[in-house]
């Protein structure tokens, strides 16, 4: 890990670390604890950068500490209220903990903004099935289908 090679000296590499890209790897790797690290040295790199934010919330997702991902997804929105990757986050967040109501206008707001590529569709689709479900506009099982933080989107899968 290129922050553990910094803090030691275990590299002769003086460039810039490149810690947000260290992060999606260790997230992509199942390394969530270590990805958080990453990212929060990315966000010393860039503060307030609000994708390197949602990664993070997305890290405090998968490590269980869901009320602080749900304070990282408000803060990303406080600053971008079109954030469709923290409306998306923080929406499965409420609804998993019963606050469905609460989810509701965030995954609307994630499909007025959500992404068009191919590689999105599977969470439009998913936003939708869920919205669906919780409005009563669609078939049942549609909010029994949220994902586990494991499955949660990365940022990249995103945009």
């Amino acid at each position: 890990m290129a922050w553990w090679n910094k803090l030691f000296g275990g590299s002769a590499d003086t460039g810039r670390v490149d810690y947000y890209g260290e992060g999606l790897a260790l997230m992509k790797a199942g390394k969530s604890h270590e990805a958080l690290t990453s990212f929060r040295l990315a966000l010393k790199d860039a503060p307030g950068d609000g994708v390197v934010l949602q990664q993070i919330a997305m890290a405090y997702t998968r490590i269980g500490m869901t009320e602080e991902a749900v304070k990282t997804y408000r803060h990303v929105l406080q600053k971008n209220p079109q954030a469709a990757g923290a409306h998306y986050g923080l929406a499965f967040l409420l609804a998993r903990s019963g606050q469905e109501a609460d989810a509701i206008p965030h995954l609307r707001a994630f499909l007025e903004n959500a992404p068009s590529d191919a590689d999105a569709s599977e969470h439009v689709s998913h936003a939708r099935e869920t919205l669906a479900g919780l409005t009563g506009e669609g078939g049942a099982g549609a909010a029994e289908s949220m994902p586990s933080p494991a499955d949660l989107p990365t940022q990249d899968d995103l945009f």
